[in-house]
């Protein structure tokens, strides 16, 4: 069985990533890209879907022997294992290079002290577990063979075959360094270049170190904000600058449920909350590069503008069903691609349009087109926004008209006039004022229970939704208005688990709730993070830190967050490690630093 979520570490060269648990397996990766088949997908099923592990050898009647220390070296995506056994300590490096050529994953080995009996087991199916590849030696090298797909397994100690699987058992002595490399290329093509484990590892930590240097953050919170830095970048695909929400799928936000989703896209309102917080800790080329992917993605159909796309800008994402594969802990099923991706939701043009505003704020160099871009998209919204739509959370059942999706149509119109006003662009500046005043009154009219001093999830609904602390975030309304400040207590009341995180919104166990879906979910992270912000907006600044250091007390031994909490199970569930968690960890890091809100 796989391990707990938070057992992973990652790693990964920014076009895809592994998982990697605490007992050296590695029990995911997809090949060449994140939205590639995995050849290890025994994180979805059973070490018949493919894995590797290389750890100490250990005896057929016992579990593998999990790791006594790991960490990632300095700021970087390199993960150190460390193994104490009675026969001495053990190191495994892993890592994947910034790509140069053929995807690898390189694994070291490297004595510590005494001397370990060590073991590599390679178990590698293709197509999701689906497929037994054609195993066998080329020149000395082993190469598996799959339709399309080739993995050259290279290493210098002896390997052989058994039970579809390849072995190489070995003892390691102190100082004693041995490498294991995995290496795709495309079936019909001449095989990769011999890895070169050492030079790979100086390069890769060049590279890291190079990356962080360019950080502006430099608080109380920097540990956590680069760590979380670092994940964002590495779930960019560097070909084009697209940003994937997660680099797995099926993950489930419900324990043994139906609700588990294919999270390696990119959503345009993930995406873009991500250029933010690089933006606002200086990464400006990674912004650039989003912006310029978003401008290809949309092409010249903003009308059909969708809420997500594939990493290069594919827009067909049909969604199905791997039935071979059990699930994550008998948590089916297990899907690929997204049903979501044409859905309509409307806040995705506030938050593409504040994205692009907050790039020319910052002085990201002009592109005629973005400014062009966000005149369509409003011109859009003109004739759009009193639509019901399918809202932030992607529900599956009916549209509604969700009071997020209104105050993020009021944002992109809000934007596109500040863009106007400043001479950048030309538009019908009284219309547009006069649309924002509009949309304005309709959600505080309609979205707003005045017996409860409180807005809620749609119009005419009594429910509560978590996606409500932005009203103030985005400069909806101040953040000492009532109606602001009864919001925010309505959805501590009655949002809250009893450690105090947030709930996104209620779910009906059983029964099909607002979203269409039977089970319940965890505390959702990010809305956490968002009440913690919330806090310190209204001037309840110790008990905004106080949560925030108590999300950061939930993230894993190396630092990664997943999509939720389950506060019954006390674990991390959903996709991991999810870009949507670590933003806005970023982001509250930096209100509460600008704030003074933070011990010591």
């Amino acid at each position: 069985m796989a391990g707990r979520i938070e057992d992973y570490a990652l790693i990964g060269d920014m076009q895809t990533a592994a998982l990697v648990c605490r007992d050296g397996t590695v029990d995911w990766l997809c090949l060449p890209r994140f939205d590639s088949h995995a050849i290890f997908a025994g994180l979805l099923g059973t070490e018949e879907h493919g894995f590797w592990r290389l750890g100490p050898a250990y005896a057929p009647d016992q579990e593998p022997p999990t790791a006594a220390r790991r960490r990632y070296r300095g700021d970087s995506l390199i993960l150190e294992s460390e193994w104490d056994t009675q026969r001495g300590t053990v190191r495994v490096t892993d890592f994947m290079p910034p790509r140069d050529g053929a995807p690898q994953v390189i694994r070291i080995v490297e004595g510590v002290s005494g001397r370990v009996p060590m073991r590599s087991e390679l178990r590698m199916r293709f197509s999701y577990g689906r497929v037994v590849p054609w195993v066998h030696k080329h020149e000395g090298r082993t190469v598996a063979v799959a339709g399309p797909d080739s993995v050259w397994f290279d290493t210098s100690v002896e390997t052989y075959g058994k039970s579809l699987t390849t072995y190489s058992d070995f003892t390691v002595a102190p100082g004693e360094r041995i490498a294991f490399t995995i290496s795709w290329e495309p079936s019909h093509k001449e095989p990769p270049p011999l890895p070169e484990p050492e030079q790979s590892l100086e390069a890769t930590e060049d590279f890291w170190r190079d990356w962080v240097d360019h950080c502006t953050y430099h608080g109380p919170y920097r540990e956590a904000v680069v760590r979380s830095l670092i994940t964002l970048k590495a779930l960019t695909y560097a070909p084009t600058g697209g940003i994937v929400a997660a680099p797995t799928t099926s993950l489930p936000e419900d324990i043994g449920g139906v609700r588990n989703w294919d999270y390696r896209y990119t959503w345009l309102r993930d995406a873009a909350i991500t250029l933010s917080s690089l933006l606002r800790t200086g990464y400006r080329e990674e912004a650039r590069a989003w912006r310029e992917w978003l401008l290809r993605a949309v092409a010249g159909d903003p009308e059909n503008l969708q809420i997500m796309y594939g990493i290069a800008g594919e827009r067909e994402l049909g969604e199905a069903e791997l039935d071979w594969l059990p699930g994550y802990e008998n948590s089916a099923p297990v899907r690929v691609g997204n049903g979501a991706a044409h859905q309509l939701q409307l806040d995705v043009y506030g938050e593409v349009t504040e994205a692009l505003h907050l790039a020319h704020m910052t002085g990201l160099a002009r592109n005629d087109y973005a400014s062009l871009l966000q005149l369509k998209l409003i011109r859009y919204l003109e004739g759009h926004w009193q639509e019901p739509d399918e809202g932030i959370w992607e529900v599956r059942g009916p549209r509604r008209h969700f009071v997020h999706s209104k105050v993020m149509a009021w944002v992109a119109v809000d934007r596109t006039i500040k863009l106007i006003e400043s001479g950048d662009a030309d538009g019908p500046l009284e219309r547009w004022q006069e649309l924002r005043e509009e949309i304005h009154r309709d959600v505080c009219e309609k979205g707003y229970d005045k017996e409860r001093n409180t807005f809620t999830q749609s119009y005419g609904s009594r429910e509560l939704d978590a996606s409500l602390l932005l009203i103030p975030q985005v400069g909806f309304l101040p953040p000492d208005d009532k109606r602001v400040i009864g919001t925010i207590e309505a959805i501590q009341r009655e949002l809250s688990t009893p450690d105090g995180f947030i709930l996104r919104y209620p779910t009906e166990g059983d029964d099909e709730g607002v979203d269409g879906l039977p089970g319940d979910e965890g505390a959702f992270l990010a809305c956490s993070f968002w009440m913690a912000d919330d806090l310190a907006m209204i001037g309840r600044v110790d008990e905004a830190r106080r949560l925030f250091e108590k999300l950061l007390s939930l993230r894993n031994d190396l630092g990664l967050l997943a999509e939720e909490w389950d506060p019954r199970l006390q674990r991390q569930v959903g996709n991991f490690p999810q870009a949507f968690s670590h933003v806005p960890l970023i982001d509250t890091a930096l209100r509460l630093t600008a704030s003074g809100a933070y011990g010591g």
